[in-house]
């Protein structure tokens, strides 16, 4: 019974977590990933244009509210998602025509271009908090948990509840949709083995009658897609706060590094790396110590090797390790 109740409070407290939050992570790692893989430069604006995108369905959904619109258990920014979806592509759309571009035809060299998307993300993150506010906010409505803890408990008679709240089981299925959906896009569609062919050799690309700025385009939308459904997916799961999404851009950055910069199944293998990384280190392992070691070997503290404060700083020792002994990745991307 103990070593269930063990097992109980592991997917409660470390499993479950860790797979909603590798599932944000590795949705924003592929907009990374994509951006460096085909326009060739790291973007430090992407923490930001998820928040933008979330922004935008953040509002949205605080009309639909105000109307009185609903998906019943479902939450509501669900229903405002694909509105955000379209400000996120027009807002890219817009800043790489006004900005990027200029530099991508005076060719100008990848560290050029990362400073400029991190001019990018001030004037982004500044809009961003002039228009909604720095603080928390919340936007989460309908059923909160699939399974709760107190049922659990009451169904299974354990002295640990499992809890699954629907944030959870949205983010983890809409990944799984997102993901497919995309992979087939790459691998099946013309415009997806454009993308791949200008990825892979730009001049021969050019020679075979691609259009370059077509790719490009193509790119943003798809980059602004995946920074508003996991910005979105992060702020029903946690809270929408501005700043957070700024912090988010290391772990996000790491999982695409750690993957393999460019390679899009490395960016889903790293971000699953750096939220189990992040959840195991700074979670206090004494709760499931208990149920597992004789009763005079207990531990007496909490057993937590960093405080959750300092989750962000797993993400920065992990890709520090990664650039020094592995610079292209587990899946062998472009070293940076």
């Amino acid at each position: 019974m103990d070593l269930l109740n063990a097992l109980i409070a592991f997917l409660n407290y470390v499993f479950v977590p860790g797979v909603a939050y590798g599932s944000q992570l590795a949705l924003g790692a592929l907009g990374v990933t994509l951006v460096y893989g085909i326009l060739r430069f790291s973007n430090f604006a992407h923490g930001d244009t998820m928040a933008m995108g979330a922004m935008a369905t953040v509002l949205l959904t605080w009309l639909f509210q105000s109307w009185g619109l609903s998906l019943g258990p479902l939450p509501t920014a669900l229903l405002a998602l694909p509105f955000g979806i379209l400000f996120a592509i027009g807002l890219l759309l817009f800043t790489d025509r006004a900005v990027y571009k200029f530099y991508r035809v005076k060719k100008a060299k990848p560290v050029i271009l990362v400073i400029v998307s991190l001019g990018v993300t001030f004037i982004y993150n500044g809009v961003t908090r002039f228009i909604i506010g720095a603080d928390d906010q919340n936007f989460f409505d309908g059923e909160r948990f699939i399974i709760s803890a107190r049922d659990f408990k009451k169904a299974t008679g354990l002295a640990e509840g499992l809890s699954f709240k629907t944030t959870q089981g949205i983010t983890i299925v809409t990944a799984i949709i997102v993901v497919i959906a995309l992979f087939w896009f790459l691998n099946k569609t013309r415009a997806g083995k454009s993308m791949r062919a200008y990825s892979d050799n730009e001049d021969l690309a050019l020679l075979s009658g691609i259009n370059p700025e077509r790719v490009v385009m193509i790119t943003w939308m798809i980059v602004a897609t995946l920074a508003t459904i996991a910005g979105v997916l992060y702020g029903l799961d946690k809270s929408f706060k501005p700043f957070t999404y700024f912090q988010l851009l290391l772990p996000i950055f790491a999982s695409a590094i750690v993957g393999g910069l460019g390679n899009p199944i490395g960016a889903i293998a790293g971000g699953f790396v750096i939220a189990f990384s992040e959840v195991t280190i700074t979670y206090a392992w004494k709760k499931i110590l208990v149920y597992l070691m004789p009763e005079n070997l207990e531990p007496s503290g909490l057993v937590q090797l960093l405080s959750t404060d300092y989750k962000f700083a797993v993400s920065f020792v992990i890709l520090l390790i990664v650039l020094l002994f592995k610079p292209t990745g587990l899946f062998k991307g472009q070293s940076v």
